[in-house]
Formats: structure tokens, C-alpha cells, sequence
């Protein structure tokens, strides 16, 4: 009998589709995450369904939307929430139940009453705690201080967040590789979320002046919701012009890099032991960054493709032909489970908000595939604000309903400047979109459509 496949899933914490080397675009360079996508299949429209840490993140580990679990937002920022329980489904106990040895390495987010052992996994290294502690040690003098804005750290590479994480993960995949069984590992970076603090030689490797501007930072908020622009009071950036940001820009490309190269080091522990052509290498990301896209800072209050557009690159040598590009839409957390439950040959329970990549891994594109992506967000730390988003090859729609909805142009305006939701050129697509983002959120059990008092604004186009 064949052995299955072991499952190495590598999640990175804000990091932007367009700030990979595969995508193309602006000029970040990573390499070994390049090397996963050019040896198997790179997907260059890949969404989260909730831009949010711990709600993606949740999704991820039982497969359906955030709001069908109660993860409106992370918890203990706004308001508790009823995030995932220790009863809860996660896939992660099928693989367990199919003979598999599962280690998490690294950020969590997924449950605020359980850890991940409560949902799988036999081993777990609570990086943030372990790496605290290691660091205390080594360096007790030292504090940063510059804040969410990010500056240089000045350790060691060795001794840095993201190469330490590399370690411990390589330990561990040697650790259950000599158990003998078929292995999963989840290695979870908290990086490249602010505050950026690359160290040497990343801190330096991309010079402020060279950095170019976002294609978005001409943002002047004409005809955008109110919201927006209230983001720059908030944290105090109004004032911010491109010199201001471009230091900020350049350490978020240097940590992204110095990720990459810590990736790196895992990759080559995966070949030291004999194991590449045996594992399912994944890279992806729970959401983007703004970092000065749009001239606003972090996430939350926006659906912009700088949030909701992941990177998602998946290598299984041998199995996965090598140099694939697929446009097709996919929901990365929502489509990896079942994906995975089919590989290692058990059945996807009927619950799942996702589907199968393996048609799609294969070259092929079933004709009833999704043709556009659906994201929601509910609000953080600067108050509540409901919006569901659909995004298709030519448009996206933007639900705001306790502001004004957002509709750009994605042909004309890729970069998501002009709003067009009142223009009358546009009536006929607006009513599709709200009508194909209502049966979604519908299909889906999304709440803020559970009654009828919502109902007018996407079924008659009752909305201002």
C-alpha cells in the first residue's frame, strides 16, 4: 500500500499577493516561495473569505465561512467572540484519525478558548510565548521603539522571530519523520504583520528612494465610504505623504524577504531528509496589508484587493506538474480542506463552505466553477461596520449597509480609485452583483441576511 503524503502548510500574517516575486508586480524578492509556486501551481486569484487574522485563520481549521462559526472579528479587541470551540469540527482530527502525526508551530488565533491540540494536533509550539522567553534571556536590555511603524531589529539573523521560527520547524519535521508515520505540520509566521522589524542584512536591502509608489496612493476618497478616511485620523496619518511612507514600505519588503529566506531553511531541512519528493509543500497567507496602499495603515474597513488577494503557491513533486498558473477563483482556507481530505483519501463532510483544488491542480476547470470571490468584515478595534464584497474578473462590489456600497471598474480602474456605484452606466451590473452576493451570503448562512431587513438593499436595489 502506498504511504500518504506528508502535508507541510506554511501561513505567513498579512502579507500582500502583488509583494511575491511570482506575482510579477512590484519588486520583492522571494525566492523560495517563488521556487514552491515555479515546481507546482502558483493561483493568481486566491481570496480570503474575512481579511482578519483570527477569523481566516478559524475558517481555515474547520473549513466554513467566519460568521457560520461566530468569528466576527479577533477576540478580546472589540467584543468577545464566539469563535471555535474545542468541539468543534477540524480536519485536522480526520488526518489524525487517518494515521497521520500532527505538529503547529506558531501563531493561533483560532479558538480564544482552546489550543491546537484541542483540534488535532499532537505537538504544538506556542512560538510568540517560547520566542518571548528565549529573547528575554539572551537580550534582556533591549525594547524597540518605534512603535507600529516598525525599525530595524538588532539581533542576529539567527536570533530573529522569523529564522528561530525556521528552527524550531525544522526540529520538528525531523522530529515526527522519524516517527515513521505520514506527518502534517502547520508552521504559522507572525510576519510580515506590523510593526516590520527586519534585521540585518534585510533591514538595509531595500533602499527607501528606490521603493516604488503604490499604484493606489493617489487615493483622494472622493465618493468612498466615510470610514476611510476616518482610518487616517485614527492612527494618526493623515498628514503622511509618499517620503513619509516609503522607510515603512521598505521594511515591510525587507521582512517579507527575510521570511522568504527563513522559508528557505525549511525547504532545505525537507531536502536534507530525503522528504521533497514525499510532501505537499503549501505557502499562503491569512490576508494582505495596506502599508500605505490607499494611503491607510494595517486592515480593517476596506476590501481592497491589498487585503483580500493572498498569495497561494502548492508543490507536491511528481504529482503536481511543475510551472502551472491558474486564474480560476479560490477561497485559500475554504478550498485547502477538502483539497487535502481528498489527497490522503477520505470524504469531505457536507458542512464545507469550499471545494476541491485537485481538478484545478490538474490542469483542468470544471465548468461549474466559481466565477467570482466573496469576502466579509465586521468591524475591529475603531467600531463595528458590516461589509460583504464580491469580486469578479471585471468588477468588484462592495456592500456597505450603514454606508455607501463601493463599485470600481476593474477592467478600467484596477487599482480601485473610482467609485461608480452611482453611476448610472452601471445599474445593470450593480443589480447582477448584489443579486450573485445575496444567494452567496444566502447559501452560505451569513447572519446579516438571515431576516428580510436587509433584503431591499440587494434584491431591489433599495440603497442610496
Amino acid at each position: 500500500m502506498k504511504r500518504k503524503p506528508n502535508l507541510l502548510i506554511i501561513m505567513s500574517d498579512q502579507h500582500r499577493y502583488d509583494c511575491t516575486g511570482a506575482s510579477g508586480d512590484y519588486p520583492v524578492r522571494t525566492p523560495n516561495i517563488d521556487r514552491i509556486a515555479q515546481e507546482g501551481t502558483w493561483f493568481t486569484n486566491a481570496y480570503t473569505p474575512l481579511p482578519v487574522c483570527g477569523p481566516a485563520r478559524g475558517a481555515f481549521v474547520c473549513g466554513r465561512r467566519p460568521e457560520s462559526f461566530g468569528a466576527y472579528w479577533n477576540d478580546g479587541i472589540t467584543l468577545p467572540v464566539a469563535s471555535l470551540t474545542a468541539g468543534d469540527y477540524s480536519w485536522a482530527r480526520a488526518l489524525q484519525a487517518a494515521g497521520y502525526r500532527n505538529g503547529y508551530i506558531g501563531k493561533w488565533g483560532a479558538s480564544a478558548s482552546a489550543a491546537p491540540t484541542a483540534f488535532g494536533y499532537d505537538h504544538y509550539l506556542d512560538a510568540d510565548k517560547v520566542y518571548a522567553e528565549f529573547r528575554a534571556a539572551k537580550y534582556p536590555s533591549f525594547c524597540f521603539t518605534g512603535g507600529f511603524l516598525g525599525e530595524p531589529d538588532p539581533v542576529p539573523l539567527d536570533d530573529s522571530p522569523t529564522h528561530w521560527l525556521a528552527e524550531q520547524a525544522s526540529r520538528m519535521i525531523e522530529q515526527l519523520a522519524g516517527e515513521g508515520d505520514p506527518w502534517h505540520i502547520r508552521v504559522n509566521f507572525s510576519e510580515p504583520h506590523l510593526p516590520c522589524r527586519p534585521a540585518a542584512p534585510f533591514a538595509k536591502m531595500y533602499d527607501p528612494a528606490a521603493v516604488p509608489r503604490w499604484r493606489s496612493f493617489g487615493e483622494t476618497f472622493t465618493a468612498k465610504p466615510y470610514i476611510q478616511r476616518q482610518q487616517l485620523v485614527n492612527w494618526g496619518i493623515e498628514q503622511f505623504e509618499w517620503e513619509d511612507w516609503a522607510p515603512i514600505v521598505a521594511r515591510y519588503y525587507g521582512i517579507i524577504s527575510q521570511m522568504d529566506d527563513a522559508i528557505g531553511k525549511i525547504l532545505l531541512a525537507l531536502s536534507r531528509l530525503g522528504l521533497e519528493h514525499d510532501t505537499i509543500v503549501i505557502y499562503t497567507s491569512d490576508h494582505g496589508d495596506l502599508c500605505g496602499g490607499h494611503r491607510m495603515l494595517d486592515k480593517h474597513y476596506v476590501m481592497y484587493d491589498d487585503l483580500v488577494k493572498v498569495p497561494l503557491a502548492i508543490r507536491w513533486p511528481g504529482v503536481i506538474a511543475p510551472q502551472q498558473r491558474c486564474d480560476a477563483f479560490v477561497h485559500h482556507v475554504l478550498d485547502l480542506p477538502p483539497t487535502i481530505l481528498e489527497w490522503i483519501g477520505e470524504k469531505a463532510p457536507e458542512h464545507f463552505h469550499g471545494r476541491s483544488l485537485l481538478p484545478l491542480l490538474q490542469g483542468e476547470l470544471p465548468a461549474d466553477w466559481r466565477t467570482a470571490a466573496v469576502s466579509t468584515y465586521n468591524g475591529q478595534q475603531f467600531g463595528l461596520f458590516v461589509q460583504r464584497m464580491i469580486r469578479t474578473n471585471s468588477w468588484k462590489y462592495v456592500w456597505n449597509p450603514t454606508d455607501r456600497d463601493e463599485l470600481y471598474d476593474l477592467a478600467g480602474d484596477p487599482d480601485e480609485l473610482v467609485n461608480r456605484v452611482s453611476d448610472p452606466e452601471c445599474t445593470e451590473v450593480l443589480a447582477a452583483l448584489r443579486k450573485a452576493l445575496y444567494e452567496e451570503l444566502k447559501q452560505a448562512g451569513d447572519g446579516i441576511v438571515r431576516g428580510s431587513w436587509l433584503e431591499g438593499q440587494l434584491l431591489a436595489n433599495r440603497k442610496l
